[in-house]
């Protein structure tokens, strides 16, 4: 009575658009026995992972972080095991760079302080006093730089101890071993 999973279809049977892929894998956080929400689907031809791309993601974590489909399976993964918060914020200090407006400037940083770094904040990332502090003094007047020092504190920490423990789980391996799969179906 097992139902054949093709990528793009989740365990009900349903298929999952780009938009709601992570959705899709979240329903089921509590089984991890199909990743094929990770994989482009079959007439995305173009962007169908190779075993190599997946592969890539285990050769530095600035290979993960710059590829879609990696990316969007590490922060599935850290949601899985509840600590999002650090790839979040390490997301919206990218973004914070891109900004332009001085404007712009200081209302995403006043709302990145008040989701990430403040104490007792939503989603507070986990750094000591000092950095804490230093990174509400130089947000007092913000620039496109501003929160990089925090942002390297971060990053470190999730390529010290996140990163290994991803790709050391069940989830990256079903995504390599998916890949792998899907790259034998297409030289056959």
């Amino acid at each position: 009575n097992s139902l054949l999973l093709v990528p793009g279809m989740n365990k009900g049977g349903e298929f999952c658009t780009m938009k709601t892929r992570l959705g899709c894998l979240s329903k089921k956080s509590d089984s991890y026995s199909d990743f094929s929400e990770f994989l482009p689907p079959a007439h995305e031809t173009t962007a169908r992972l190779s075993t190599d791309e997946v592969v890539r993601w285990s050769e530095s974590f600035d290979h993960l972080l710059a590829h879609k489909y990696g990316l969007a399976a590490f922060r599935t993964f850290l949601k899985s095991e509840f600590s999002d918060e650090n790839i979040e914020f390490w997301m919206a200090c990218e973004d914070y760079k891109k900004i332009k407006s001085s404007t712009k400037l200081v209302s995403k940083a006043n709302k990145i302080f008040k989701e990430f770094i403040e104490v007792q904040s939503p989603r507070e990332v986990n750094i000591d006093y000092r950095t804490r502090e230093k990174t509400k003094q130089v947000l007092a007047d913000p620039s496109p730089t501003s929160l990089n020092e925090v942002q390297g504190k971060i990053y470190s920490l999730m390529e010290k101890d996140s990163y290994p423990r991803f790709l050391r789980s069940k989830m990256y391996q079903d995504i390599v071993n998916r890949a792998h799969a899907q790259g034998q179906r297409r030289s056959v």
